[in-house]
């Protein structure tokens, strides 16, 4: 009887130990968010409830390697007047570009495919491998041998230009406009194949970067993010992980420079082949503070997308994921919307 009496009275106190580097940050206000409620851990039955209903503010955590300490008032805190919100996709994340500050969090550490969002770790291996990205490529046989979009092709069913071409002569940087504005899938082989020889070496690069970040939900399969037939469950990331690592590629300016790009016309290097690209993020148009993107679709992931968008002093910035959302170009307009309606940098 003691020892049940012991466990009642002493256990709810004991300290809860989570993932990661993630580190609790005092709050001003007396009610604040347990942490594995925010970080998706199991919940703890006791006292879940009440810090559900009376939060005032989100907990601040240190999510990255930071050089030098955060200003307070660059730290994003919520407005009196906050609502909540809810959007129905499988997972759901928003944090602070520059303090990691978690803003919406559901399901974010769900493992689960991510189809092409894959590629932002793609572009941040070969911005970091390749020093000059107008150095030449060759096309491979087995770059071009891959399923889904690909240069000339934005669906499997359209062409509307040019394929490349077996041995084809193009530059690293026109690559990776066709991978991030086209989601072209052999684009993203051609540069793997150009950075670590095959694409099999290249993954094994992708993974030892997650570990680098300090990444805990994902496995890279490919560098297009396409699944491996038989080995689909191999083949997962998170949410969270993913505003992550799109946190990482803000460093590479010319990563979110061609995500701003809408349309345009690469050229091989010899100047004898052209090819058509369109951006596939639908944002860039209808959404004024839109600082890039890049979207995600397989049958097995369902549609994703991830959003960098800027507040109206353009001076701060939020990354917004959400993958498997039927409606993620409405769901994200909202969720962005909702991020700056409820915080304020101060």
């Amino acid at each position: 009887m003691l020892n049940i009496i012991f466990a009642i009275l002493i256990v709810p106190f004991v300290p809860i130990f989570m993932y990661g580097d993630l580190i609790v940050v005092k709050s001003e206000a007396k009610n604040i968010i347990v942490q594995n409620q925010v970080l998706g851990e199991e919940n703890q039955k006791t006292g879940t409830a009440s810090c559900q209903n009376e939060a005032e503010n989100i907990v601040s955590r240190d999510l990255f390697p930071l050089k030098e300490k955060i200003p307070s008032h660059i730290i994003p805190k919520r407005k009196i007047n906050y609502a909540d919100m809810k959007i129905w996709s499988g997972a759901s994340v928003v944090i602070d570009a520059d303090s990691g500050t978690i803003l919406h969090y559901e399901e974010g550490r769900r493992q689960t495919q991510i189809a092409s969002l894959t590629k932002i770790m793609t572009a941040i291996l070969t911005v970091e491998n390749v020093k000059n990205l107008d150095e030449v490529s060759t096309i491979t046989k087995t770059a071009l041998n891959v399923d889904g979009t690909v240069v000339g092709c934005p669906t499997s069913v359209f062409c509307n230009s040019n394929r490349m071409y077996i041995g084809e002569k193009i530059t690293v940087r026109n690559m990776l406009k066709a991978m991030l504005l086209n989601s072209a899938n052999d684009a993203a082989t051609a540069l793997a194949i150009h950075v670590a020889k095959t694409p099999e070496d290249f993954v094994k690069l992708m993974n030892a970067k997650t570990k680098e970040l300090g990444l805990k939900d994902t496995n890279f399969c490919t560098p297009s993010g396409l699944e491996i037939d038989g080995k689909e469950t191999e083949c997962y990331s998170s949410a969270y992980d993913i505003a992550r690592i799109a946190s990482h590629s803000l460093q590479y300016d010319i990563i979110w420079d061609i995500m701003r790009i809408e349309e345009e016309q690469i050229y091989s290097a010899d100047g004898k082949y052209m090819h058509q690209l369109k951006n596939t993020d639908m944002l860039l148009r209808e959404m004024p503070n839109c600082l890039g993107g890049k979207t995600g679709f397989t049958p097995l992931a369902g549609k994703s997308l991830l959003t960098v968008a800027a507040d109206p002093t353009g001076e701060h910035k939020i990354i917004s994921v959400i993958l498997n959302d039927e409606n993620r170009w409405e769901d994200m307009k909202k969720l962005v919307d909702w991020t700056f309606a409820n915080y304020e940098w101060k």
